[in-house]
């Protein structure tokens, strides 16, 4: 049995698992190579590769570096979120907010050949510009392709031997997505739908999921996020997903009035996931519009902030579960769902795995939808907005328990010193603050100024979602404590807002001298065993920022490891949990042993992270490539990290590691 050692961290209950454990493989890339965005159709995120051990981790050095810099502008090309795929000793990412396709020379960095879309006006016009990567597929007979969505709405297949479109998929290798929509609305899709995160392919089936004009930006009618899917050889579309159901659909009782009619989004912009065994395609629904105010919209509004499991030869509903009821948080779903096969009282589950912007970890059988360890209806806080509707209750999984802080009271406030506890709560007083989902507020001249939610709108975990072990059942994700501000504001002139609905929204959370709200950890990684639905470890991810060690109002003071306020993007070996800090984080990337969560090494980036890391063994050597932040006049970088060529004399056992040298050990002073 698992045995833990507990302790606090400023109300944080930490442990420190002392293994061993029972678990069944399941997914994962055990071929060296990397083929989908997560890894795996399951999104596990998890290689078995165990050259890289903890033992010798500190001699990793930079093998190559691939720098964006001319795909675009400085502005364009500072950050990037794509994450490379690895297939037959060639990389395969995007660049640039053109989203064009390059391929790379996995043992040097070298590039191969690359692709660039020219999408005129729907490029320029486009939601979302931001990208994530590609997808691939063969028949494992020479027909290799590369399939993208453009930022203009346009499904793509390349060739991925040089790059050139695919002639026998829809026009000259391109699917004009704009003709497929189920228009109920008479809008023009241009500037309102788009994509920032790969398809998924499976069972020779291309799953597209659409992303639109963020909802806290866009009337309260907007094109609605529906999912198509196409055929892999000829990019014919077979089948579409409503998620917002059209009248006398199934779902569609859960829109009161005629408000199925107008709203829009309900997209999928994060990653998503498939089972190939079961022909089975799982999707994180996103909310629909807008984000924190739904008057116009009363009712629970499926499939918005739904789970939704789809038989992908067909497109029909298998089943689904709503995670926010009428959500009004923003608490929308970019984290990919994780397949995963788990042992529960000693029975094995299929299970999926969704974890969410409110910091919850919801198990279901992947086969039926059913809680693995049940689900509770509770009451929550009831609006007081005129002309809002809530929902009485909101679904809480009984186990695990939450992996990042969920509600605002007092006793979560900063802490370092009492004057600082002091100045919060009076920092506060104009402020509403209660459990989870308490819901947004009317800001009030001179008095309300809003409610403080946590997590806030951007979550406790976001796209960069988690990984998972398929050896041993465990699931580890990163984390960050940043609450947000709901304050609502009467519209009265919607013709100068530009958004049709009855309240815009904004709001400010407060700092004190120059410190954050809350107290610490600021950012987190947490590890559960799923078998048993409980956290095994949990920590800060990162050093405490410069910006707290050196405030003068915490001089003298001793301050605990913080961690960076940002979601750590991470990755999964044979022994290691491989994690940056995330784009508000550190430029620092780390290893840790993923069975007690103790840090191995950590290294120098050239900037923050900001796509999530990958592996894979090419010649012989194992890497380890992540995107680093780039700068105000350099663009982002993919940073691959192997110990030296063995000609070097050194091969695994020594070097250093990265830019700056590696520090081996927990504490950085090693």
């Amino acid at each position: 049995m698992m045995q833990l050692r507990r302790y606090a961290f400023g109300g944080l209950l930490l442990g420190i698992a002392l293994w061993p454990l029972v678990g069944s493989g399941q997914n994962g890339m055990s071929s060296g190579q990397w083929r989908a965005y997560s890894a795996d159709e399951g999104s596990t995120r998890y290689s078995s590769l165990d050259q890289i051990t903890k033992e010798n981790v500190k001699n990793l050095t930079v093998a190559w570096t691939w720098k964006f810099d001319n795909f675009g502008t400085p502005a364009e090309t500072v950050t990037t979120e794509t994450t490379p795929l690895m297939v037959n000793g060639v990389l395969y990412f995007t660049a640039g907010q053109r989203r064009s396709v390059v391929a790379a020379d996995a043992g040097t960095g070298e590039t191969l050949w690359t692709w660039r879309p020219n999408e005129g006006e729907r490029f320029d016009r486009a939601p979302r510009k931001v990208h994530r990567g590609v997808a691939y597929w063969t028949d494992g007979r020479g027909d290799e392709r590369i399939v993208l969505v453009t930022p203009g709405f346009n499904l793509v297949a390349l060739n991925a031997k040089t790059g050139q479109p695919v002639t026998g998929f829809g026009q000259s290798g391109t699917v004009d997505l704009f003709k497929h929509l189920d228009l109920d609305v008479p809008l023009d899709p241009t500037g309102r739908i788009g994509n920032s995160s790969p398809p998924v392919i499976s069972n020779d089936v291309i799953v597209v999921g659409p992303a639109l004009t963020p909802g806290g930006r866009v009337n309260r009618s907007n094109v609605k996020g529906d999912i198509m899917a196409f055929d892999v050889r000829t990019g014919r579309k077979i089948w579409t997903f409503h998620t917002i159901p059209r009248e006398g659909e199934a779902g569609s009782e859960t829109w009161k009035g005629d408000s199925q009619q107008y709203t829009g989004n309900a997209g999928v912009w994060g990653p998503f996931s498939a089972d190939p065994q079961l022909g089975y395609v799982y999707l994180s629904i996103e909310s629909a519009t807008n984000d924190v105010y739904g008057g116009h919209r009363p009712g629970n509004n499926l499939f918005s902030d739904s789970l939704v499991c789809l038989d992908i030869k067909t497109g029909k509903m298998i089943w689904y579960q709503q995670l926010v009821h009428h959500d009004i948080w923003d608490y929308d779903m970019p984290p990919h769902p994780i397949l995963l096969n788990l042992t529960v009282d000693g029975k094995p589950v299929r299970a999926v795995v969704q974890l969410t912007k409110q910091a919850f970890a919801y198990v279901f059988d992947r086969t039926n939808g059913r809680p693995v360890f049940g689900w509770t209806e509770k009451p929550v806080p009831q609006t007081d907005v005129p002309k809002e509707w809530t929902s009485p209750t909101q679904p809480f999984p009984n186990k695990p328990p939450g992996f990042d802080q969920q509600g605002v009271t007092i006793d979560d406030l900063i802490d370092f010193t009492p004057a600082l506890r002091a100045e919060a709560i009076e920092a506060i007083k104009n402020y509403r603050i209660g459990p989870i989902y308490t819901p947004g507020t009317v800001v009030v001249p001179n008095g309300n100024r809003g409610t403080i939610v946590a997590p806030g709108l951007g979550g406790g975990a976001n796209w960069p979602g988690g990984a998972a072990d398929p050896e041993t059942g465990f699931v580890y994700v990163g984390s960050t404590t940043t609450p947000g501000v709901i304050g609502l504001t009467p519209n009265t002139d919607p013709k100068t807002s530009g958004v049709d609905t009855d309240y815009t929204f904004g709001g400010t959370l407060p700092t004190i001298q120059g410190l954050r709200l809350m107290k610490p950890p600021y950012g987190r990684i947490t590890a559960y065993n799923m078998n048993k639905g409980e956290i095994a470890w949990q920590i800060p991810n990162g050093d405490t920022p410069p910006s707290v060690k050196n405030n003068p109002a915490l001089k003298g003071l001793t301050i605990p490891k913080t961690g960076s306020p940002s979601q750590a993007g991470v990755m999964v070996t044979k022994t290691l949990v491989f994690a940056g800090e995330g784009a508000g984080g550190q430029a620092v990337f780390h290893a840790y042993d993923k069975a007690t969560g103790e840090e191995i090494w950590q290294t120098a980036l050239p900037g923050p992270q900001v796509s999530l890391p990958m592996t894979y063994v090419h010649n012989g050597r194992q890497f380890i490539v992540v995107g680093a932040r780039g700068t105000a006049t350099s663009g982002a970088q993919l940073v691959a990290f192997a110990f030296p060529p063995p000609d070097t004399g050194r091969g695994g056992r020594g070097g250093r590691g990265g830019p700056g040298g590696g520090r081996g050990g927990a504490n950085p002073e090693n």
